[in-house]
């Protein structure tokens, strides 16, 4: 169970990571810059933790997945991004390619 909410900080810091790639203004910005660092390094950091109870294969299409559409959350709430139906359809293909993927490492 700990490697599993290892794995959801690890996607919540590389989300914070990503939001602040934008605020970087490609690195122009400090603050944000030194931010962006900051949180993929704790979510590598992370991520190789929780590696150590969960098979990589299924951590990382966990991780991945989920990180991309939270990240396109992300855009939607902090920098009104606009919602469609094809970008609502590819997050809940992600979401449901994610659950495909644990359903199948635990019938193994």
């Amino acid at each position: 169970m700990l490697a599993y909410v290892l794995l959801a900080s690890a996607i919540v810091a590389e989300v914070f990571g990503s939001s602040m790639m934008k605020l970087s203004d490609g690195f122009k910005r400090k603050l944000p810059s030194l931010l962006l660092v900051v949180g993929y390094a704790v979510s590598f950091y992370l991520f190789s933790l929780a590696l150590k109870d969960l098979p990589l294969g299924t951590a990382y299409a966990i991780w991945a997945g989920l990180g991309t559409a939270l990240t396109a959350v992300a855009g939607i709430l902090a920098f009104r991004e606009k919602l469609n139906a094809r970008k609502l359809l590819g997050m809940l293909v992600i979401i449901a390619g994610v659950v495909l993927v644990e359903i199948a490492r635990e019938s193994q």
